[in-house]
């Protein structure tokens, strides 16, 4: 080869001509992050969190709106091997069509605390004495008075049946497990509607993480099924097999978003609206809570 050739080669090098061939590059599957969620509750501390309802019910062209406000403090104890959740209700207000109303439903909620029994990983066990609300429905309501529609909305069963479902539908599932973005949870919920109830498969789907000010939160989008697909997934099929195979509300939407930090568990935030039309009726529900502080046990 003439010595001019080879600085020719040596010249094309850097562009294409003597080029040794790239090394083939093999693609990299994409890996999602995963966080691991474990229950680890706040103890010796008093967790505070503002809780709003609005129910609007739309028919033949008019509207009645109600709304429900709660301010709430938590406690979390050891207790048989698992947690003691006790929460009492500090602030309670009702109102309708934007004025405020009196009932004997606030006066029953600020005398008895919910004592929920919880196991190590977080899973609801059992109501401690439910038996408490009924006390406090005979203590707030006069003699004279009908009482039965209280006595039965407070009865141990239906509030330990309530109280279940809402903690499934907020965290069953979550605990204990590595979860990734897109990763879907489901769990059956209901509302009441009049003398009907509302009932829908609650799908969370992870949206990732968020710094707080409770420290690193996942956050999860929400969504409502009014059926269960014949190609569902296995653990979707279990959960509606496991509430009793309820038979779900045809018609029923949500949208919504949980955000729960997860080294320390603090249920930041949460926000779900469910529509549904109920008796030639629309319904539409919403429901939000946020924590409004986490402040060290008086003692």
């Amino acid at each position: 080869m003439r010595p001019g050739l080879l600085l020719s080669c040596l010249v094309l090098s850097l562009t294409s001509a003597c080029r040794k061939p790239s090394p083939l590059r093999v693609p990299v599957p994409e890996v999602k992050p995963r966080v691991r969620v474990s229950f680890q509750p706040p103890v010796d501390r008093v967790l505070t969190e503002s809780q709003r309802g609005a129910r609007v019910v739309e028919q033949g062209g008019s509207v009645l709106r109600e709304e429900a406000e709660l301010t709430t403090e938590s406690r979390f104890t050891p207790n048989e091997g698992g947690w003691l959740l006790t929460q009492s209700v500090t602030h309670a207000k009702q109102s309708r069509a934007g004025v405020e109303v009196e009932g004997w439903v606030d006066d029953v909620l600020l005398r008895f605390a919910l004592r929920l029994q919880l196991a190590a990983d977080g899973t609801f066990v059992k109501l401690v004495s439910p038996e408490a609300a009924a006390e406090a429905v005979r203590q707030s309501v006069p003699s004279g008075v009908d009482a039965k529609p209280l006595a039965r909305f407070f009865a141990p069963e239906a509030l330990e049946g309530r109280t279940r479902r809402e903690w499934e539908a907020k965290f069953g599932g979550l605990f204990q497990r590595h979860l990734s973005e897109g990763q879907r949870t489901w769990a059956v919920d209901t509302l009441p509607a009049g003398d009907k109830q509302v009932a829908y498969v609650l799908e969370r789907t992870v949206q990732g993480t968020r710094d707080t000010e409770y420290g690193d939160a996942v956050v999860l989008s929400l969504r409502c099924l009014d059926a269960v697909p014949q190609d569902a997934p296995d653990e979707l099929t279990d959960a509606w097999e496991e509430a009793g195979r309820p038979e779900l509300t045809p018609g029923v939407t949500c949208q919504g978003e949980q955000v729960m930090a997860y080294g320390r568990f603090v249920p930041v935030s949460r926000e779900l609206t469910v529509k549904a039309p109920v008796d030639g009726a629309a319904w539409t529900v919403t429901m939000e809570s946020r924590a409004q502080g986490l402040q060290e046990e008086a003692r």
